[in-house]
């Protein structure tokens, strides 16, 4: 069975509309009438129907959601693990949220490295959504994210979470912050939430950007004020530029592990997860990674 043909049923599935498939797939929508015709013939049922309310799956097409699903993720991952590359016995592709990339992505492969000295890792820096995508159809084995999207293939499990801090070019106070020069961040949806209700009065601000080394940028050619990571803001205070608005609440976006639901009680994903949580965790009490404590914290999984 051509994978094409996976692909297609599935993006139907979502869109219950052979033109947007098309659009989406930029083929046209008789080649999409032409794959779903051929899967099935090659199932043997009818999978969907059509009318003037639009395309819904048959009793036989949702019956063939869950396996489609299934078979496009093991293909997927069957094509990677094959091509891993030399010297190496593994290859494992991991997503990492952008902001923690720009932060964490140094220390964190190096730990995964030291945990896994045979494998080879392929990261990529992403947005939450397109890395749940690409842990559904197999491209990734694991990510790193602010925003899991619920599905019933995929497990996400909290590892801890990282703090965002005002600065200003202009004032320590936050009753003096002007929405006018302040970068409004929009990390997550639960960020944008967050800081909308902690700071309604600069919630109308003229900018607005996703990303912490975006904020980052925008200060230092502007001036203004804004959120941005721990690190970033110690960063930008010791230029002397720019101070910490004191009286400005922490914001605390939390972290998670995600993964492919077949991938939740592996012994690497499981060994991911604790190296993610003590990271975290020994960032949070302000002592370096190599000190964190190898256990992980009280209510988790202690398995090895």
């Amino acid at each position: 069975m051509q994978i094409e043909l996976l692909d297609t049923f599935l993006d139907l599935v979502e869109t219950r509309s052979f033109h947007r498939t098309a659009e989406r797939l930029n083929i046209t929508q008789s080649s999409v009438s032409a794959r779903v015709q051929t899967l099935e013939a090659a199932v043997g049922s009818r999978l969907f129907t059509r009318s003037r309310a639009g395309t819904d799956l048959t009793t036989e097409g949702k019956r063939f959601e869950t396996h489609a699903r299934t078979l496009r993720h093991e293909w997927n991952e069957a094509k990677r693990r094959i091509q891993v590359p030399h010297q190496a016995a593994h290859l494992v592709r991991i997503g990492i949220q952008n902001d923690l990339a720009a932060q964490h992505i140094g220390e964190w492969v190096s730990a995964f490295r030291r945990a896994f000295p045979d494998t080879a890792f392929y990261i990529e820096p992403d947005y939450s959504n397109q890395m749940c995508a690409d842990l559904l159809t197999g491209v990734l084995d694991f990510a790193v994210m602010f925003a899991p999207k619920p599905h019933p293939d995929l497990h996400f499990e909290s590892v801890g979470d990282v703090a965002y801090h005002m600065v200003s070019a202009d004032t320590d106070r936050l009753a003096e912050v002007e929405s006018k020069t302040f970068v409004f961040a929009h990390f997550s949806p639960a960020f944008e939430a967050m800081h909308r209700q902690v700071t309604p009065t600069l919630a109308d601000s003229p900018v607005s950007v996703g990303q912490s080394a975006s904020v980052v940028s925008l200060l230092q050619a502007m001036g203004g004020a804004g959120y941005v990571l721990e690190n970033a803001a110690k960063d930008l205070v010791a230029t002397g530029r720019f101070r910490l608005v004191a009286d400005a609440p922490v914001l605390r976006q939390p972290v998670y592990a995600a993964m492919h639901l077949s991938h939740r009680i592996s012994p690497l994903h499981h060994r991911l997860r604790r190296i993610l949580r003590r990271r975290l965790a020994g960032k949070d009490r302000g002592v370096t990674p190599e000190s964190a404590p190898d256990t992980p914290a009280h209510g988790q999984d202690a398995q090895p």
